[in-house]
Order: structure tokens, then sequence, then C-alpha cells
């Protein structure tokens, strides 16, 4: 499987978006790209089955190195392992289900698709890279577009909330390069897998770290730094939200996973207490906050903030069991809201509020529409069956695992979120489509065939991983033994 692939795809698709002569053709263009690109990471999950099955345990399959710029040692580096096949996958049916929810998009459409496949192109790019400079490079690649996205097809407070989000995600560069930077400075090299295998001195892990994993950090809403979550997804279009939860908080979780947490080991263990302690804080604060929230996008935006809480409490754990929940709650957490926004959004442009105390019994005139909310909360509060119980318990499980006792205390609270979450997701799913409805209400249409399409290609992500998830286990357990053996290192030279 040629990775490069993932890179070409979306650019030749953007590329045709801007000289497409109209409306239709760009949707179409759109549309045929991000399915392309689809196809392409399901064949790439076939590949890397069959590689696995014959034998072949690299850390890395698939893997490219073409010397970049020499005199820098800066490589085009890619290849993957089941964690960056687990985010492609992601990545692509996410891109794919946003195009098709975005199909009557009239307002500048040529421009607005060729933002959401810019976006697309540096997620990929991120996921697939083992050289940290490129890696960086695409991740910055994947700012810009949500920038232009939020403040030219917003609403509300757009300009503001687009300016704010630029910021914060810019500043989490900065911090990023930083530790990226001094990783080079001290092993001469951008490579991933040459970096891990040095031995990096504990003062110099301990003064990098921080940079490296309070910069993806600010991407993944770790808090305090998470307060671009909630205005930038409240005030940004239906696709750009989705992409916002279910891609791009995504490269800030796997950043502080691959490179944070892989190349600094010593580090991770020595601020894990630090890496517990605000994720246990985002997780209770973002599921309070959302209690007091009376707007579908705020509720799944301060949501959000608790759900992402859960990624980092489980690298902050470092267990096995718990790093594997990380890696399965980023994808949980990517689909689900994804789909909460699409129907959030679904319903928006229906009724033209978000508000809930103005909404009321949409299931009598919506019920594809209503079912679709139902199901994301259902997923959010993690009911049985759905990918958001096997990611929780996952999480739980592995941090429980940790014998310290303020490790357990933070599982224990974290655990208790639960409850909070079932408040607010019953109250909102109650309030917004059941009971009476509003006589403004009664002539409004159900879902669209574009709309439907996209929310079943994300519900049958959500239930497949919540029935079988061994599959997804064991498509990621090799990439997250690889960081354990890591992190076994750390501890041995202890």
């Amino acid at each position: 499987m040629n990775l490069s692939l993932l890179i070409l795809l979306p650019l030749i698709t953007a590329l045709g978006i801007l000289v497409s002569p109209g409306p239709r053709q760009v949707r179409l263009i759109a549309l045929i790209g991000s399915i392309v690109q689809l196809g392409i990471a399901c064949l790439l999950l076939l590949d890397y089955w069959h590689e696995r099955v014959a034998g072949n345990h690299a850390p890395m399959l698939f893997e490219f190195n073409y010397t970049w710029f020499a005199a820098l040692h800066i490589n085009y580096h890619i290849g993957v392992d089941g964690i960056s096949i687990a985010m492609i996958l992601l990545t692509a049916s996410v891109v794919v289900s946003g195009i098709l929810v975005s199909w009557s998009t009239e307002k500048l459409s040529k421009e607005f698709f060729f933002l959401l496949i810019l976006l697309s192109l540096g997620a990929y790019g991120f996921f697939i890279s083992l050289d940290l400079f490129t890696l960086f490079f695409f991740l910055e690649i994947a700012v810009i577009p949500k920038f232009l996205l939020i403040g030219i097809w917003g609403s509300g407070k757009k300009e503001y909330s687009a300016m704010k989000l630029a910021l914060l995600l810019m500043a989490g560069s900065a911090l990023v390069f930083v530790g990226l930077m001094g990783m080079y400075v001290t092993t001469h090299s951008f490579d991933i897998l040459q970096i891990s295998q040095m031995h990096i001195p504990i003062e110099v892990q301990k003064f990098f770290f921080p940079f490296a994993f309070l910069g993806f950090g600010i991407f993944a809403a770790l808090f305090p730094f998470h307060t671009w979550v909630p205005d930038g997804h409240a005030s940004a279009p239906t696709a750009a939200s989705m992409f916002l939860a279910g891609i791009s908080m995504k490269l800030g979780g796997y950043g502080c996973l691959r490179v944070a947490t892989f190349l600094m080991p010593d580090a991770a263990h020595a601020y894990s207490w630090i890496i517990i302690l605000l994720a246990t804080i985002a997780i209770i604060y973002g599921a309070f906050a959302t209690m007091m929230q009376t707007d579908l996008k705020y509720i799944n935006a301060y949501s959000s903030v608790s759900h992402c809480g859960f990624v980092i409490l489980g690298i902050g754990m470092l267990t096995q069991t718990s790093i594997n929940g990380a890696v399965l709650q980023m994808v949980s957490h990517g689909l689900m809201t994804a789909l909460f926004f699409a129907a959030i959004g679904m319903i928006y442009s229906r009724t033209h509020t978000r508000m809930v105390a103005q909404l009321g019994g949409l299931l009598k005139v919506m019920p594809f529409i209503s079912t679709l909310f139902v199901i994301a909360g259902l997923c959010s509060l993690g009911l049985p069956g759905l990918s958001g119980f096997v990611a929780e318990m996952t999480v739980f499980m592995g941090s429980w695992q940790n014998p310290d006792a303020m490790y357990r205390l933070a599982t224990i609270l974290a655990c208790a979120s639960i409850v909070v979450t079932a408040v607010y997701i019953l109250r909102a799913a109650g309030k917004t489509v059941m009971g009476p409805i509003s006589d403004s209400y009664t002539h409004l249409t159900d879902a669209t065939w574009n709309e439907k399409l996209a929310a079943t290609i994300l519900v049958m992500g959500i239930v497949i991983i919540g029935v079988a998830p061994f599959l997804i286990n064991q498509l990621i357990t090799p990439g997250t033994e690889n960081i354990m053996q890591q992190v076994g290192k750390a501890i041995t030279l202890k």
C-alpha cells in the first residue's frame, strides 16, 4: 500500500474543486474524492491485516523514507501501525459524512468544500508521519481551514470564536514546535523511530515534555486550555463542527501519545500525576458545565471537554489497558460527536433554533433525526452495545490497574461523572425529541437522502465497535504494546 495516496488523493480532490465550473460539480467532486479516500482507508486496513497474518510484526508497516532536506535531517518518512489506521478510518468516515451533511451549502460552496478537503489532507498527513518536522507541517495545514470555516460560514459570534480558536491552537503549535526542536537539538534527528531507540537524559525529557504534551493537549481540550472548544463548536457550521470534534481534537490526543509519551517516557512517568489531575478536573468540570447549558451545540461542546478528558486520563495512567482505552475513546468520541453535531445541524436547519427550551416533540415529525440524536446521546452516556461503553470501561479498567491511591481516587471520580452525563443527556433528549410539539414545527420534514447516508456511516461505526470491540482492540494492540515497551524501559532504567 502506498500511503502517499492518502495525501495525493485529497490534494487532487481539492484542486479539482477549485477548477470545477459550478456548485453541483463541486459537490460531486468532493463526495467522490472523499468516498475514494474511505475506500483507500479500508484497503489499507485489509493490507495491514494481511501483513500481520503473514508474520510481519514490524512496529510500522508500509514505510517510505525520502530525504526532504538533508542539511537539517528532515525526511518525508511515513508509515502506519494499528493506531494510525484507526485514526485514518475515523478521519475518512467523518469526511464523507461531513460532505454529505453539507450537500445543500450554497454560500461560496467551492471555497467551503476546498477547505474541508484541505483539513482532511492535514489530518491524513499527520497520522502517517514518522518524521517530527513532517508531522508538524501537516498539523499546521490542519489549523488554518478551521479559522476560515468558522469565520466565513459560522454563526453567532463567529469572528470572535474563529480568532479565539486560531490563537489558542497556534499557541499550542508553538509549544509543540519547542518540544520537537528540543528533541532535534538533543538527538540531531527528526525521525520518530530513531529517537525512540535513543536514551534521552531524564533532565532533557522533563524540560521538553511539558511543551510537547501541553501543546498537543490544547488541541485535545486539555484543562485549562479548553476554552476554544465551546465557542468554536457553537459558531462553526455543521460540517466544521464535525471535523473539529471528530478529527482535529484527535490530532491532540494522538500527538500526546505518539510523540510526547512515546519519545519521552521518563518524563511521562514523572508528570503522570499532573496529567491525571488535569484530566480528572476536565472530566468533572466538563460534565457539570454541560448540565448548565441550554444550547444544543454548547451541550455537545462541553461534553466533548469531558469525554476528551478520558483520553488524557488513559494516557496518563500509563498501563496497557488504559492506553488501549484512550485510543478507543478517541475513535468512539470522534464518531459519536460527529453524529451528535450532524443531528443538531439537521434540527437547526429546520427549526432555526438550538435552544432546548424552544424545542420538543420532534420525534413526531422527524423520527429519523430524533433517533440519531438519541443514539448519539446514549453513546455519550455509555450505553452497553455502543462504542462509548467499550471505550470508557476500558479506560476505567486500565486506570484501576494502577495501584497508587491517588490514581484510584481519580478513577472513581471519573466513573462518577457518568451519572452527571446521564442527567444532561437524558434531559436534553427528553426535552428535544419527546413531549408536546409546537404548532410551528408540525410542518417540518425528516432527513433527506444525503443526511441519512451520512448518519448511517457514523452509526455503523458506533455499533460495530460497541458490539465487536475485539476487532478494533486487535488492530490497535500491537501499536500500544510498542508504546508500552518504551514505558517499560523507562521503569527498568529507574
